[in-house]
């Protein structure tokens, strides 16, 4: 169903149990996160703070269930738009011979220009008060995060055009506030508005922007979604919410925006201008993304409904709000993936560890030899999966979200020819590349072989002699708990105080026989011993770029042999010839800890719930942003 407006949507929250309104004041600095993240990571509701410190209240974790994310969708089920992709593209593309059954395909290609994004005459909801002086302090715009460069706007629908064609781009890009009419426009190398902004640039052109804040949550999410260039997203969000977007053009520019929408920042980003220094920020990697240049949004104009609320949203360790933004895409975009290029794919999960990129599950419908090594490749290639750190293929008939099966697909399937390596793109804010966004993926082939195809068979060995590990190794904590329960890996926390550290304790580790029947060894540093094993794979995840931290234990590129080892420790340039900075794990600050603790009852948040960060604090090294430089 469509929504008017976010107080349509609080109200639909609200009738459905699944909103808590906190009417005393909660500073946008830093409290308002920390309460959040233990919504987060509780599957706690939804929050609206009514006192900000400002005139408008805030909304966050709005969408941070999956029913919630149903209900921002109008649907039962985040598979519906799905199937209903399908069932679109089955009935055009289906052979039509008669007048009559062309004729009955009228009714479906005029739902589809009734998706279609019209623009209107006049003023919008979203300009019913236009600031005198726009001031984004009059906003609660939140610092999230200890170490943050400042406050961010975090859920920002961001709407560009290119200079020459007119193509519109709305994308979601955080946006650093710098002063009452400044931000930062956080634009990545290889988003759409950043390949506008060097269109600009080489033009010599100003470069007119509009930010939307809230309206229709399908605006919000639609921003996020990974389309294609030449695809409009408000014809996307029409196909959601089954109705048109209305766009009225803003006061200061030409762009167009929601007429219902609750905030519109209008103004514009001059290419000629030096880049701003813009963050840290704590970010959904659930470490710092560092401070570095991008360009500067100058706000010329604000305007905003009557009744506007302010939309938030926070990132940080898994899981929190975004998980579910990630789901509802990743259910959504399954179906255009099955019909525009590999058929054969049945499913696909891309877990809340993997924090949307780094690990990817996907099961197919296996005919011929190669064909895993087909889909990777394939995906790799397309759009924003290229940014993707590990895939994992299998053609098994699994619940893709029982990790526990999945592993033991995995184990019973995987050797070492079965280990895919490749280069290419990866996402600017991944940390553990030895170059900036660049980098490498490992593929993993847990399909059932067929004849032609892996000429190493699955191993039977007995695991290894424990005893033997702990007497031998004194200096390292070894997790025997997955081989407790059937899987031969085995975790070994460390303290790396020397060069090839890991290379020489798993080559040593192999060659004394303790190694025997297991297929990974996953090497964490010390501090991170007794993390569960949800916490370890998205260490692990963030903190590997794969051809340099997966290795065999011995053999050559063609006759590898022994457990896959996988380095999850940090990276130094003293012991590992890293040459960038590795930034912090995200954590709150004791002393705001503290006062959440001690407002708690207060606050009428329900059941006591204690910070996450205090699961995290042992990771942290140093204070700052930066870890180690």
């Amino acid at each position: 169903m469509p929504f008017k407006s976010l107080a349509e949507f609080i109200n639909t929250l609200e009738k459905a149990g699944e909103l808590i309104r906190v009417k005393e004041f909660v500073s946008p600095y830093l409290e308002i996160a920390e309460i959040t993240d233990r919504f987060s990571k509780n599957e706690g509701k939804a929050l609206l703070f009514e006192n900000t410190g400002t005139g408008f209240p805030l909304l966050i974790n709005a969408m941070g269930s999956e029913r919630r994310m149903c209900l921002a969708l109008g649907v039962i089920s985040l598979n519906e738009p799905g199937q209903d992709i399908l069932e679109l593209a089955g009935g055009i593309m289906s052979p039509r011979e008669s007048f009559m059954s062309k004729l009955a395909l009228l009714p479906t290609l005029a739902g589809i220009a009734s998706w279609m994004p019209r623009s209107i005459k006049g003023r919008g909801k979203c300009q019913e008060v236009v600031m005198e002086s726009p001031d984004l302090s009059k906003l609660p715009v939140l610092t999230c995060w200890p170490y943050d460069g400042g406050p961010f706007i975090t859920l920002p629908v961001v709407h560009t055009v290119h200079p020459e064609t007119g193509q519109r781009n709305v994308g979601m890009y955080r946006m650093q506030v710098f002063g009452s009419t400044e931000t930062g426009m956080h634009w990545h190398l290889h988003k759409n508005s950043a390949a506008h902004y060097r269109e600009y640039k080489r033009l010599g052109m100003k470069m007119p922007v509009a930010v939307a804040l809230g309206g229709d949550p399908a605006y919000t999410y639609s921003a996020t979604a990974p389309l294609p260039e030449n695809v409009d997203e408000y014809l996307l969000a029409g196909f959601l919410r089954k109705k048109r977007v209305e766009l009225v053009k803003c006061i200061t520019s030409d762009i167009e925006v929601p007429a219902d929408a609750d905030f519109i920042l209008e103004g514009f980003v001059d290419p000629s201008e030096e880049l701003v220094l813009e963050g840290p920020f704590g970010d959904h990697t659930g470490f710092y993304s560092l401070a570095d240049l991008y360009p500067r949004f100058h706000i010329t104009c604000i305007t905003h409904r009557r009744d506007a609320v302010y939309p938030a949203t926070i990132v940080g360790i898994p899981p929190q709000e975004d998980a579910w933004i990630g789901k509802a895409t990743e259910r959504i975009f399954l179906a255009p993936i099955r019909l525009s290029m590999l058929p054969e794919i049945v499913d696909m999960v891309m877990p809340v560890e993997g924090v949307f990129h780094n690990i990817v599950i996907v099961r197919i419908r296996k005919t011929y030899p190669g064909q895993a090594s087909k889909v990777m490749n394939s995906l790799w290639g397309a759009g924003q999966m290229m940014f993707n750190k590990i895939l994992i293929v299998l053609d098994r008939e699994i619940d893709l979200n029982d990790y526990q099966q999945v592993v033991k697909v995995v184990c019973e399937t995987v050797n070492p020819d079965d280990i895919i390596f490749s280069k290419g793109p990866v996402d600017v804010l991944d940390h553990s590349s030895s170059r900036f966004a660049i980098g490498s993926k490992l593929g993993i082939d847990a399909t059932d072989k067929l004849p032609g195809e892996s000429n190493v068979a699955v191993g039977n060995e007995q695991f290894l002699d424990q005893l033997h590990i702990r007497t031998g190794e004194k200096d390292n904590l070894f997790d025997f708990s997955l081989l407790e329960m059937g899987f031969p890996i085995l975790i070994v926390a460390i303290d790396k105080s020397r060069k090839s550290q890991v290379k020489e304790l798993h080559r040593n580790l192999a060659e004394s026989g303790a190694l025997a029947g297991l297929k990974c060894v996953l090497y964490i540093d010390r501090r991170a011993a007794g993390l569960g094993w949800g916490d370890i794979a998205w260490l692990v995840a963030n903190n590997i770029d794969p051809l340099r931290d997966c290795f065999f234990a011995t053999g050559s590129e063609n006759n590898n042999s022994g457990p896959l080892a996988i380095d999850g420790t940090m990276k130094t340039r003293e012991l590992d010839h890293f040459d960038r900075e590795w930034p912090n794990i995200i954590v709150m600050s004791d002393e705001v800890i503290e006062e959440i603790d001690h407002r708690w009852e207060n606050l009428g948040l329900g059941a006591f719930l204690p910070s996450p960060s205090l699961r995290y604090k042992p990771l942290v090294i140093n204070e700052g942003a930066v870890a180690v430089k």
